[in-house]
């Protein structure tokens, strides 16, 4: 997973490439992903600032190109923001040019800036997220759609093309720890908990909630699916992958912790590496982590896991040797 900052080196205070470079580097992590055997590769989404990652359709076109087998997927879909018919046609195409590798993880959004740029009032936020899912969900299943939505003109048999190649559409997430897991329930979609932000006992009601209301819809409680991620690093022993990763990691986190806080969005953290480096993020040997990503699974009762290995500026040389060593050493240990 990549969220796409583009941050300086924390020493030199320069970026090691320009925006160009960090775009191309989207590309390559998924390049080596593939061949390191990862199943997925997540791209977010934001806009208007040093998260330079603003257009996922784009990026995953991109890597369809370079790659035959990864699943291509968000990180978040800003679902709130979007309009959902453009959603399913941006997408749509990417799933036909991947011989059907997208899937989507929705988010509602975080930064009311975003809202505010677009022109959309961040009071009506979760009645958008709602009826933006439920409706690109209608226009992928449904051939011909009709209705009226509160936030969009009026759909007449309004069929959208391309058609997604997997039916009867991509799988979509729900990324949520909040009132969202019931959208995600009600609609029988997997659910994506954003565990960057504290440890597993933080999402145990979120969990706890998704899979209540996902069996009083009637639904098999074996065919729901739910999702972590977290921010990771992984060297030889454990402490090379401190000395390596924290400087980098440390500057994220005092970097996102003030974009957060400028957007209204205040989280009670101490925004300092060492207090999230040892129960929130994965850093250490390939022991460690696979010890760290059993406890949470087993914790949380996850299908599948998220790393984000490239936040705070790290270079190119050290995150590709990240990934390799993860997908050569953790991986295969946490292999059902």
């Amino acid at each position: 997973m990549t969220l796409g900052d583009w941050l300086p080196d924390p020493a030199t205070r320069r970026h090691a490439t320009p925006q160009a470079g960090r775009q191309r580097n989207f590309v390559e992590q998924a390049v080596w992903a593939e061949a390191a055997g990862f199943h997925s590769v997540h791209l977010g989404e934001h806009h208007f600032s040093e998260y330079i990652l603003s257009a996922p359709p784009v990026v995953l076109a991109a890597i369809a190109e370079r790659t035959e087998r990864i699943r291509l997927s968000t990180a978040t879909t800003l679902a709130a923001n979007l309009d959902p018919l453009r959603v399913a046609e941006d997408y749509a195409t990417v799933d036909q040019l991947s011989n059907g590798r997208v899937e989507l993880v929705m988010g509602k959004g975080a930064f009311s800036d975003t809202f505010r740029t677009f022109g959309q009032p961040w009071e009506e936020a979760d009645p958008r997220y709602v009826e933006n899912v439920e409706l690109l969900l209608r226009v992928w299943s449904e051939e011909e759609v009709s209705c009226s939505p509160r936030f969009r003109a009026p759909l007449r048999s309004i069929t959208v093309q391309p058609r997604p190649l997997q039916r009867p559409h991509p799988p979509v997430w729900i990324g949520s720890a909040g009132a969202s897991v019931d959208l995600a329930a009600r609609n029988g979609l997997p659910l994506m908990l954003p565990s960057v932000f504290g440890p597993a006992e933080l999402f145990q009601p979120a969990r706890d909630r998704y899979l209540e209301r996902w069996e009083a819809h009637g639904r098999d409680p074996a065919d729901a699916r739910v999702g972590t991620c977290a921010h990771c690093f992984v060297a030889r022993d454990s402490q090379e992958a401190r000395r390596r990763w924290l400087p980098y990691y440390d500057q994220y986190l005092r970097w996102a912790g003030a974009l957060l806080a400028s957007q209204h969005q205040p989280m009670d953290f101490d925004w300092r590496a060492e207090s999230f480096i040892d129960e929130v993020a994965m850093c250490g040997s390939p022991a460690q982590l696979v010890e760290r990503i059993g406890k949470l699974r087993e914790s949380l009762g996850t299908q599948r896991h998220l790393v984000m290995f490239d936040p705070g500026g790290l270079p190119e040389a050290e995150l590709r040797e990240c990934i390799e060593l993860f997908g050569s050493e953790v991986m295969p240990a946490l292999a059902d």
